[in-house]
């Protein structure tokens, strides 16, 4: 009888100590558990700071070309905007280091990398990573070592910081859908002295087109000044050519 309610003792003790150990296997798992939800991220709001405000517009742009590169490859487009001409308004010379954004199929690149030479740099800025593709396969084929492709953004070139003598926006800048922050961003790429350049046609801004005065304030707002414009590059009357410089005063 002693032997019988020892081992019942001994056997209800060995039952408590179970229970007791699951359940603070259970009550540790619980706790873990809520320690992992707390700790998931919540979803967040990005909040647009005072300077994202003031670089916001409030106007139509148009949709990013997409289509056929042929477009741009037309024989009588060098008669048109005559690029050589557009380069030297622009300072492009051997040497030098240039930003074409919007390459597009490079037309312009592989003619600012033939002036520049094995000295300089011509990067092809576009936000199509095939045209891009495309671009880099030409510069192998046409033998031109001095072009880079850079895969930008909607708001930035993603140049180098100080990179840059001259900037060129060829048919380009009534697709940027956020121009001033592009403009501002561009700016901090520009060498002191550096020109940029804005080849567009007049417009409402979602028609391919974009007047004028529209880019010479909005350029204003990103901290440049107008130094020049000219007619050369618009025998249908409706293109122009903008210089500008960076402000000394900034944005």
């Amino acid at each position: 009888m002693r032997r019988f309610t020892h081992n019942s003792l001994f056997r209800n003790l060995f039952l408590f100590c179970l229970m007791f150990a699951l359940l603070g296997c259970a009550t540790s798992q619980f706790f873990r558990r809520a320690r992992n939800v707390a700790a998931s991220p919540s979803p967040t709001t990005t909040v647009e700071t005072p300077q994202d405000q003031s670089s916001a517009i409030n106007r139509p742009t148009s949709k990013a070309y997409t289509g056929e590169l042929s477009i741009f490859e037309d024989p009588k487009r060098d008669e048109k905007l005559q690029p050589g001409r557009i380069m030297d308004n622009l300072g492009i010379k051997e040497g030098s280091n240039v930003a074409d954004i919007g390459a597009g199929s490079g037309w312009f690149t592989v003619r600012a990398a033939r002036r520049v030479g094995n000295g300089g740099i011509v990067y092809a800025v576009d936000i199509n990573r095939d045209y891009l593709g495309y671009i880099d396969s030409r510069s192998k084929r046409e033998g031109l070592a001095n072009i880079r492709v850079i895969l930008g953004k909607e708001d930035d070139p993603l140049l180098p910081a100080k990179g840059v003598d001259a900037v060129l926006l060829l048919k380009t800048y009534h697709e940027v859908a956020q121009p001033i922050r592009l403009l501002k961003r561009t700016r901090e790429s520009m060498r002191p002295g550096a020109l940029l350049g804005i080849i567009d046609r007049n417009g409402k801004g979602d028609d391919h087109g974009l007047d004028k005065d529209v880019v010479i304030k909005e350029a204003a707002r990103a901290g440049f000044v107008l130094v020049n414009q000219y007619d050369f590059v618009k025998p249908d009357n409706v293109d122009y050519f903008l210089v500008f410089r960076a402000s000394d005063s900034g944005p």
